[in-house]
């Protein structure tokens, strides 16, 4: 795809698509909930599509009403044994979550999905949910495919996490619901909490005190009504466009804003960005607000520590944001992002630096000599959603023309990204 970039601005107002990361979740619970739930404002794209597929393929009956979703819940127990191989695309949180609800079936399963995801670790559940009595066989120990039996028994932990992940966290918390005894999780930061909100929200017995996580498998959940808030990961793309192209002042409506998945908007304001926040309310436990952006003039900072899990999708954004800065940005503690769908501190270090940023690889993170000084380049997908969309902005910042070899990926999180920057740019500059 070419992109013309320079003098670019974005005006106007537009809405957050709902959450990725709730809407799995909101269909994994309410399948295994009792009871029907009913899903507003879900994300129809493929990864949560994929999700909907899987819990299809094991009996249950989901309907697509107006845009609603109705999830005929079958309680922990009624899932039934899949016909066939089930494939979650390119979707990290499906394969990771599924699989601690599937460690606790009576019977077999086998669980995969495209060549990304067959590339991606596994070690780092199948340890924790075997240590519970999962009985899980891989490739190599580590990838998928996934091929789960039955356990005999299935009993309370507790496991504390090297690295905060949240997929990591959720996949056990799956498994304890089956679990005899209750299940302890240990932080060393706390990870985005969508599923502690959620099974909360849905009568599940869990407390949560500073890091620790305690779920006692007594209580099942039931069916609830839920709202699905905008995503802040997908809008955190035209947050930062705002910030970088000149002129620019948009409003964005509907935006999730938990405190484990705001940390990019706590970067921003600590590197100078113009973003007002108004209109604050809280839906089935998630708070939402709306956000006015303004172009601004940034900072270089440093970005380490607790704050990394609550922005970990969010940091090939941030480069960008970065790369327009004065001064410099060190970015540390995020060798996570080594293990996404492509290596992201690898795919976002080349790429800034095919544009002429100034911009260096570290183990576990990056350092950015802002300059504001965009090339046109020819860019690389990775076949990642994230750095495509990370890097279509930057290019608009970039006087000329730029390529971007392959932008596929982006159905996978955010169908309509297209669409909503057509709304804020005119659209006749792209070829």
């Amino acid at each position: 795809m070419n992109i013309q970039g320079g003098n670019i601005t974005l005006k106007g107002e537009i809405i957050a698509p709902g959450d990725k990361s709730i809407s799995h979740r909101a269909i994994m619970l309410g399948a295994i909930s009792e009871g029907e739930t009913i899903i507003h404002n879900f994300l129809f794209s493929e990864d949560c599509i994929n999700t909907i597929n899987i819990f299809k393929d094991m009996g249950v009956n989901i309907k697509v009403d107006n845009k609603i979703i109705k999830v005929r819940g079958v309680g922990l127990n009624g899932l039934k044994k899949p016909t066939k191989d089930l494939y979650v695309g390119n979707s990290g949180t499906t394969i990771r979550l599924v699989s601690g609800i599937l460690s606790g079936q009576k019977f077999p399963t086998k669980i995969s999905g495209d060549n990304s995801i067959e590339r991606r670790p596994m070690k780092r559940i199948i340890e924790p949910l075997s240590m519970i009595g999962a009985n899980i066989k891989s490739t190599d120990g580590n990838y998928p495919p996934l091929n789960i039996l039955p356990s005999n028994e299935l009993n309370g932990i507790k496991y504390k996490q090297n690295i905060s992940s949240a997929q990591v966290k959720s996949s056990i918390m799956f498994l304890s619901l089956y679990a005899k005894g209750i299940t302890k999780i240990i932080e060393p930061y706390r990870s985005r909490d969508h599923t502690e909100r959620m099974m909360k929200y849905f009568g599940v017995d869990i407390v949560q005190k500073d890091n620790i996580i305690s779920i006692n498998s007594k209580i099942k959940p039931l069916a609830k009504e839920v709202i699905i808030p905008g995503d802040i990961s997908s809008v955190s793309f035209f947050i930062v466009g705002a910030l970088i192209l000149k002129d620019s002042h948009i409003i964005i409506r509907n935006v999730g804003y938990n405190i484990t998945r705001r940390g990019i908007i706590d970067v921003l304001n600590a590197m100078g960005a113009n973003i007002k926040i108004f209109n604050c309310r809280n839906e089935n436990n998630e708070e939402i607000v709306d956000m006015e952006v303004k172009y601004s003039k940034l900072n270089g900072i440093e970005i380490k520590g607790d704050i990394i899990p609550r922005l970990i999708d969010e940091i090939p954004i941030i480069a960008v944001a970065a790369s327009c800065a004065e001064g410099k940005t060190v970015i540390k503690n995020a060798s996570e992002l080594k293990v996404k769908e492509s290596n992201r501190i690898f795919s976002t270090v080349q790429n800034l630096s095919s544009m002429g940023i100034n911009i260096e690889e570290t183990d576990d993170g990056m350092i950015i000599n802002g300059s504001n000084n965009f090339l046109a380049a020819n860019v690389k997908s990775y076949s990642d959603h994230r750095i495509v969309m990370s890097m279509i902005i930057a290019v608009l910042k970039a006087k000329g023309t730029s390529n971007i070899d392959n932008i596929n990926s982006i159905k996978t999180s955010y169908p309509d990204f297209f669409k909503t920057l057509n709304k804020l740019i005119d659209f006749n500059e792209f070829k």
